[in-house]
C-alpha cells in the first residue's frame, strides 16, 4: 500500500513535515491578522495623513531592495534555518515597535525593521523548503518505500504546493480573526492585533530554530564558481528570473485589479469583491496540492508554467468580456473568472519555485533563490502604478496589457525549456 505523502516509512517524513508546516502556518496567521489593519493602524495611532504614511512605507520598502543580495550569501554560508528564523524574529520585533509609533520617525523605524525581516524571510524560506524536500526524498530512498510519485524531482513541487496551501489557510484565518475583532471598534483591539502578530512571528522563529530538523549543508563552490558573479554569467537563470517577473505581475494582479474593476469598471455591487477574493483564497488553500500532482505527472515544470501563462491569457480575456455580461449574471460570471485565475496560480506557483530551486547549482542555492525573489519585488513595485495608469485611460487596458504579457511569458518559457533542468 502506498504511504502518505508526508511519511517515508520510518516516520522521518512526518518529522520533517510538521515543524516547517507549523512554522509556516503560525507565520501566515500573524500576516493575516495584520492585513485588515495595514494603513488603518497608523491612521489610528498618529496624526499623519494617509499620503504621508503611504510615502513613508514606500520609502522603507525601497530601502530593503538590496537585502536579498546579502541574505543569499548568508544562506549559502550558514544554511537557511537560522536565516529564516532571523527574518521571522525581525518581523516580530518590528510589530512590537509598531506599538511605540507616535510620529513619522518612529513609524519609519518600525516599518523598516518589519520590511527588512520580510525580505530576509522570503529570500531564505524557499531554500529551506527545497532543502527539506531533498532531505525527505533522500529519507524515502534510504527506506526503500513506495510512495505516490512524490520522490526525487517531484518532491520539491509537492512541498511547495503544501506550504502554499498552508500559507493561504493561515493568512485567511488570521484575517478573519482580525475582521471579527475589529467590529469592537476599540483602539485596544488594534494594539492587541499588532501584539498578536508580533507573538506569532516570534513563535514561528522558535519553531524553526528548535523543531525544524537540520539538513546536510553543502559548502559553497570555489570562488568564481558561486555567488553573484556566477549568477550574472548564468544567462538561462537570469532569463528565468525575468520571465517569472512577468508571471509574478499576472499573479499579483487579481488583488490589485478586482475591487476597482468590479465596482468602478463594471458598476457591480460594492459587496462583490470580498467574496470573490475569498473564493480565490479558498480554492488555493484546498486544491493546490491536487492540481500540482495532476500537472507534474503530465508535463515538465517549464511547460506547466507556460500552461499557466495560457490560463492567465484566458483569465484576462474573460475579465475584459465581463463588460458584455448582464448585471444579473455578473457576480456568478466573475466567480468563474476568479477560478480560472486560481487554476493558473496553482499551476504556476509550485512549478516555478521548484524549477528555480532545481536550476540553482549546488552550494549556491541561497544566492540564486534570493535573487529569484526580485521577480516578485519588481511586480510589487510596478503592478500598482501600471494598473492605475492603464485603468485611468480605459477600463479594459489593464487586461489587454497583462494578457499580452502572460502570452509573452508562456512563449519565453517554452524557449527556455531546453536550457533548464528537466
Amino acid at each position: 500500500m502506498a504511504r502518505a505523502a508526508t511519511d517515508d516509512g520510518t516516520g522521518r517524513g512526518a518529522r520533517r513535515t510538521w515543524p516547517l508546516s507549523t512554522a509556516v502556518a503560525v507565520d501566515a496567521v500573524g500576516t493575516g491578522m495584520y492585513l485588515p489593519l495595514s494603513l488603518l493602524y497608523f491612521l489610528k495611532v498618529t496624526d499623519l495623513s494617509l499620503a504621508t504614511i503611504g510615502v513613508l512605507i514606500s520609502v522603507a520598502t525601497v530601502l530593503t531592495l538590496p537585502v536579498p543580495l546579502v541574505v543569499g550569501r548568508l544562506v549559502d554560508r550558514l544554511g537557511p534555518r537560522p536565516v529564516v528564523a532571523c527574518g521571522q524574529a525581525l518581523q516580530g520585533l518590528g510589530f512590537l515597535l509598531y506599538l511605540t509609533v507616535s510620529g513619522a520617525a518612529s513609524l519609519m523605524v518600525a516599518v523598516l525593521v518589519t520590511r527588512i525581516g520580510l525580505r530576509v524571510y522570503w529570500s531564505s524560506v524557499f531554500t529551506l523548503i527545497a532543502d527539506q524536500a531533498d532531505a525527505h526524498a533522500a529519507d524515502a530512498e534510504d527506506a526503500n518505500t513506495e510512495g505516490p510519485n512524490i520522490e526525487g524531482t517531484d518532491a520539491k513541487d509537492h512541498w511547495f504546493a503544501r506550504t502554499a496551501m498552508i500559507r493561504e489557510a493561515g493568512s485567511s484565518s488570521g484575517a478573519l480573526l482580525a475582521g471579527a475583532m475589529l467590529t469592537v471598534g476599540s483602539t485596544r483591539v488594534y494594539d492587541g492585533l499588532i501584539l498578536g502578530s508580533a507573538l506569532a512571528f516570534l513563535a514561528a522563529a522558535l519553531v524553526v530554530t528548535l523543531a525544524v530538523p537540520p539538513t546536510p549543508h553543502t559548502a559553497p563552490p570555489p570562488k568564481g564558481r558561486s555567488g553573484h558573479r556566477a549568477l550574472l554569467r548564468d544567462r538561462p537563470y537570469l532569463a528565468l528570473i525575468g520571465t517569472c517577473a512577468i508571471f509574478a505581475l499576472c499573479s499579483t494582479f487579481l488583488v490589485l485589479s478586482l475591487p476597482v474593476y468590479v465596482v468602478q469598471g463594471l458598476s457591480g455591487p460594492d459587496w462583490a469583491p470580498g467574496p470573490l477574493l475569498a473564493l480565490n483564497t479558498l480554492v488555493l488553500a484546498t486544491c493546490t496540492s491536487a492540481v500540482t500532482r495532476f500537472v507534474s505527472r503530465r508535463c515538465s515544470r517549464p511547460r506547466a508554467m507556460a500552461w499557466a501563462g495560457g490560463l492567465w491569457v484566458l483569465w484576462c480575456t474573460a475579465a475584459a468580456s465581463a463588460v458584455l455580461v448582464p448585471s444579473a449574471a455578473l457576480v456568478p460570471y466573475l466567480a468563474v473568472v476568479v477560478v480560472c485565475y486560481s487554476v493558473a496560480e496553482m499551476t504556476y506557483g509550485p512549478a516555478s519555485n521548484a524549477l528555480a530551486a532545481a536550476a540553482a547549482p549546488a552550494g549556491s542555492r541561497g544566492t540564486y533563490l534570493a535573487a529569484f525573489q526580485y521577480s516578485f519585488a519588481c511586480s510589487s513595485i510596478i503592478g500598482p502604478g501600471l494598473f492605475g495608469l492603464l485603468f485611468s485611460h480605459h477600463r479594459l487596458l489593464p487586461w489587454l496589457a497583462v494578457g499580452t504579457l502572460a502570452a509573452l511569458g508562456a512563449v519565453l518559457m517554452l524557449r527556455l525549456e531546453r536550457r533548464l533542468p528537466r
